[in-house]
């Protein structure tokens, strides 16, 4: 059988090797990376199986095909379960013996293809991720701390028209930078290079700190912001990525209120997951707009929001990231009735919720 499928597929134009048993196939994976492989199911020392096993810890990118003279309807699908992409049952002609090979090698062809511009997209990714850091948003941050400086030291030497469109030029480049702080933060998410599922963090400590940071911006609105917590909550991911979504929700439940209303942020432990729950007393949303909340840009045109600041981008970094995390978000809201959002993030392994002092804040 080796010897008429090596000549069969060397008059083809392959080069073939061969080999009696499944050790000496896969120590020759160690000096050549074969397109194809074409496996027995029954074969000495090692059966098809356990080299299909073997193989694809070795290198997944090997095609593997099963030649096999025991040919049955849950062999093939055992076959395709360990990784196997065709499977021929003996006997077969020369012609359906070539016609599986060109099939995988297509396939593997097709498969280095793809790994190419792959690797092209993620240079162009990182290239364009620099170009931004550098080429964008240096000049950005140059011109507003001008006009920091300018609005400083000569604020009582312009006139109040000169001040109010310098104080409108250093607003839009704020926003402008917040939206290249977004845009590089959403691009790191999907590279995979943002979140850090090994790290533990925990959910209260992160929260406390995010509304330490905003509460100054709930008193300037007169939003009274709560928060509920009771002890340790350990969950999974680095406090950046943790932080980054507690702080766009918090954020987004202030901004999107109305004066003389509330904010109320609770964290517990619910099972494995920790659960992050932030409800406002907003302008809400209505339902048709539910489905277009985290998607990137999409923002919510009212005349309430009209004058609200933002990107677009937060929610859609927000579900990236706890998409990262293997957790999941849900919105539920009504018009005029306010929005809650909920989150829920796996705990860390060997860090079960530990009820400790309340630490409820009332202001």
């Amino acid at each position: 059988m080796l010897l008429s499928c090596r000549r069969i597929l060397e008059k083809a134009g392959y080069e073939v090797e061969t080999f009696g048993n499944g050790h000496d196939g896969i120590g020759r994976l160690d000096q050549v990376r074969p397109h194809l492989l074409l496996v027995d199911l029954k074969m000495p020392e090692l059966d098809g199986f356990q080299v299909i096993e073997r193989v694809r810890a070795i290198d997944p990118e090997i095609v593997i095909a099963v030649l096999t003279g025991y040919a049955t309807i849950a062999s093939a699908v055992e076959a395709m379960k360990a990784g196997a992409y065709d499977f021929l049952p003996k006997p077969f002609t020369p012609d359906e013996l070539r016609l599986l090979v060109n099939r995988g090698c297509e396939r593997w062809h097709l498969a280095a293809e793809s790994a190419r511009l792959r690797r092209e997209k993620e240079e162009a990714e990182r290239r364009f991720v620099t170009f931004v850091t550098h080429q964008l948003k240096s000049p950005v941050v140059a011109a507003k701390q001008y006009l920091d400086v300018l609005l400083y030291t000569a604020r009582a030497d312009l006139s109040p028209q000169a001040l109010e469109w310098l104080s409108r030029s250093q607003a839009r480049l704020g926003e402008m930078l917040g939206l290249i702080d977004d845009w590089l933060t959403l691009s790191r998410v999907e590279r995979g290079t943002f979140c850090d599922r090994q790290a533990a963090s925990d959910l209260c400590e992160a929260v406390d700190r995010v509304v330490g940071g905003i509460r100054p911006q709930a008193n300037s609105s007169n939003v009274t912001l709560r928060i509920h917590a009771n002890g340790a909550v350990r969950v999974c991911g680095d406090v950046n990525s943790i932080s980054t979504v507690a702080s766009n929700l918090i954020s987004n439940a202030v901004k999107y209120n109305r004066p003389g209303g509330s904010v109320d942020v609770s964290v517990s432990a619910c099972g494995d997951m920790g659960v992050l729950e932030v409800s406002d007393t907003g302008i809400g949303i209505a339902g048709e707009s539910l489905p277009l909340l985290f998607r990137e840009f999409s923002r919510i045109r009212t005349e309430e929001t009209a004058d609200v600041p933002g990107t677009g981008l937060g929610l859609a970094i927000c579900k990236r990231i706890v998409d990262e995390l293997r957790g999941t978000i849900d919105v539920d809201s009504r018009k005029d009735e306010g929005t809650r959002v909920v989150v829920r993030i796996p705990m860390a392994e060997g860090n079960p919720h530990e009820p400790g002092e309340d630490r409820t804040d009332h202001r």
